[in-house]
């Protein structure tokens, strides 16, 4: 069953990250139905593992909750043409002051499909290093105040199993990196895999 879009109404614009629209959609049996949701530029994350099979995360505030996440490096595909790739790692550095030797595709989600279209890759980086002191990048507004901490990844799996590590993208990063060390980090995808929901960003 294809479900057409007879009419698409924008209800709100950021002008900067979201914008909220209302399709009427055509539904099985004949007549229509209104849907609510949100479009989103995308996202990219990092699962930064180093050779003690340790994750970096970071513990961001963020409004909608009123608290601070552990979180993995990430952030929005909000740079015209930039590879998700290129993002990943500029993301990185950015928030972790590290850079990776060599990235692959660990998992892509859709965070919340019922109500947006986000969609995040997340990539398993390995081969870490700092960032010089002299090129690192200067952090404001909430990301002035992240801070940085290296987990064991069988003590993420448990906070994450615990309900201590909520952030979506980070719990499944943890446990997709968990399983893939399991397999000897064999088998995962080039960073020109096909991405269903980004195409143009591979």
């Amino acid at each position: 069953m294809t479900y057409s879009v007879v009419s698409r109404t924008p209800q709100f614009s950021s002008g900067r990250v979201i914008d909220v629209v209302t399709d009427e959609v055509t539904m099985p049996g004949g007549g229509t139905a209104l849907r609510d949701w949100v479009r989103h530029p995308g996202a990219v994350g990092v699962v930064a593992v180093d050779d003690a099979d340790r994750v970096l995360l970071v513990h961001q505030y963020r409004h909608p909750v009123g608290r601070e996440l552990w979180e993995l490096p990430a952030g929005l595909l909000d740079v015209d043409g930039e590879k998700a790739v290129v993002s990943a790692g500029r993301e990185l550095a950015e928030e972790a002051d590290l850079r990776a030797a060599r990235f692959e595709v660990l998992v892509d989600l859709l965070t919340t499909p019922g109500a947006s279209d986000e969609a995040i890759r997340l990539y398993l980086a390995r081969g870490l290093s700092p960032v010089p002191a002299e090129a690192r990048f200067t952090r404001t507004d909430e990301e002035a105040g992240m801070t940085t901490r290296w987990f064991g990844l069988d003590e993420a799996v448990d906070l994450v199993l615990a309900g201590t590590i909520e952030n979506a993208a980070a719990a499944a990063g943890i446990l997709a990196a968990t399983a893939a060390r399991a397999r000897g980090w064999k088998g995962l995808r080039g960073v020109n895999a096909p991405w269903a929901a980004r195409p143009s960003r591979v």
